[in-house]
């Protein structure tokens, strides 16, 4: 096969888009309507960019702590702000809710928002329970009301790039993909670059098994495919000695998990969630018959593209041109954020249901639940239930 090997440059990789059709080519607003937000979680929930949006408006903020409250106010010019979300909820002006707390309380919040009439978008991953997949996925659909889960890998260029490869037929039959979440030392205590801080100060992250969390990797695969993950088989590694596997809240024995899913199409996805390693960032290689992309890592690999179609473009598009103007920037992630921002805001516009809507969402979680499932059985291989639409 002829190779093109594609080199785009940091602004190029900074943008990101939506899946076919979820935005339009022109930024201008076609609306002068403005979605009235409520930002809960002053940590995470400081970095997006709703203030910058033609068509959003924050009208309300919440974090538990007064100091983080504060920052929200600061960085959304709001002046309206509740001690939590539960409170925050009661508010007839709040039309939508940005949830950014603690992972085990996605679900949970999510759900008291929509019961409250208010649309939802929240961080990763959206449930950590199969029975939470299930309360969602009902409220969701007794309500009427739309969810979007803020999967970042979904945004990255080289993911949107590849979507619309992949819409366009040119990657023929699509066979296999590695996708890959490394996160070096995230479960080390102390350190400048801890994530996890420790037991002791309860942080929810102490323990949780890296299967929990794989929609930075799932989403490298279901965000070009939009196919299921239909089975899985997947081995858990924890490191002998290490005092937060010998206690914590989820029972979790591993520090790093790999799975292997069998896809609806009757393809193989590999995918790696692994926490104690010296690597980090997220990275994808799709292959099919007729053209195979790799995405660009930190270890050094390039951005490349073989195939032997002399249509596939050999430059990266600039997707931040989807973008109004005053949200382009370096937005977090691979410049993923403001593309999330601008998706959901639009989708409330457009009344339509948002790219990574409840379906993707859970079809993007709940493969890692089984999978730790199937690790703690040594590998046996598990269906994994559907929660799509009946």
């Amino acid at each position: 096969m002829a190779e093109a090997s594609i080199k785009a440059s940091r602004r190029e990789f900074l943008g990101a888009a939506v899946a076919a059709g979820a935005l339009a080519a022109a930024a201008e607003p076609k609306s002068d309507r403005k979605i009235r937000m409520g930002i809960v979680g002053g940590g995470f929930g400081s970095g997006f960019q709703w203030h910058l949006d033609p068509n959003c408006q924050v009208v309300a903020v919440s974090d538990l702590q007064p100091g983080r409250r504060a920052h929200l106010q600061r960085t959304y010019g709001c002046e309206t702000a509740y001690e939590s979300l539960e409170k925050l909820v009661l508010d007839d002006k709040v039309e939508a809710v940005a949830v950014f707390t603690g992972a085990p309380d996605h679900a949970r919040h999510a759900i008291e928002c929509m019961k409250h009439g208010k649309h939802v978008i929240s961080a990763v991953p959206a449930c950590l329970t199969l029975e939470e997949a299930a309360a969602m996925k009902e409220t969701k659909e007794k309500t009427g009301l739309k969810y979007m889960m803020a999967e970042t890998s979904y945004y990255r260029a080289p993911c949107i790039f590849a979507r619309e490869l992949y819409a366009a037929g040119k990657f023929g039959r699509f066979l296999y993909s590695e996708v890959e979440y490394y996160h070096h030392n995230v479960q080390r205590v102390g350190g400048a670059k801890a994530v996890w801080q420790g037991k002791e100060i309860a942080n929810w992250r102490w323990g949780l098994p890296p299967m929990f969390y794989p929609t930075h990797s799932t989403g490298l695969h279901i965000g070009v495919t939009r196919e299921r993950f239909t089975a899985v088989s997947c081995l858990g590694w924890g490191t002998p000695d290490d005092p937060m596997l010998k206690d914590n809240p989820y029972n979790n024995p591993f520090n790093n998990q790999v799975a292997l899913f069998r896809c609806s199409g009757g393809n193989i996805c590999r995918c790696n969630v692994l926490w104690w390693i010296h690597a980090d960032g997220e990275r994808a290689q799709w292959l099919g018959e007729t053209l195979s992309l790799y995405m660009p890592h930190s270890s050094g690999q390039a951005f490349a593209v073989r195939t032997a179609d002399k249509s596939v473009p050999t430059a990266m598009p600039d997707y931040n041109k989807r973008l109004p103007a005053a949200m382009v920037g370096d937005g977090g992630h691979g410049g993923s954020h403001p593309f999330l921002t601008h998706e959901f805001i639009t989708a409330l516009i457009e009344e339509r249901e948002p790219a990574v809507d409840l379906y993707e969402s859970l079809a993007m979680t709940v493969p890692g639940l089984v999978a730790m499932e199937s690790s703690r059985k040594g590998g046996e291989q598990l269906t994994i239930p559907s929660f799509d639409k009946a």
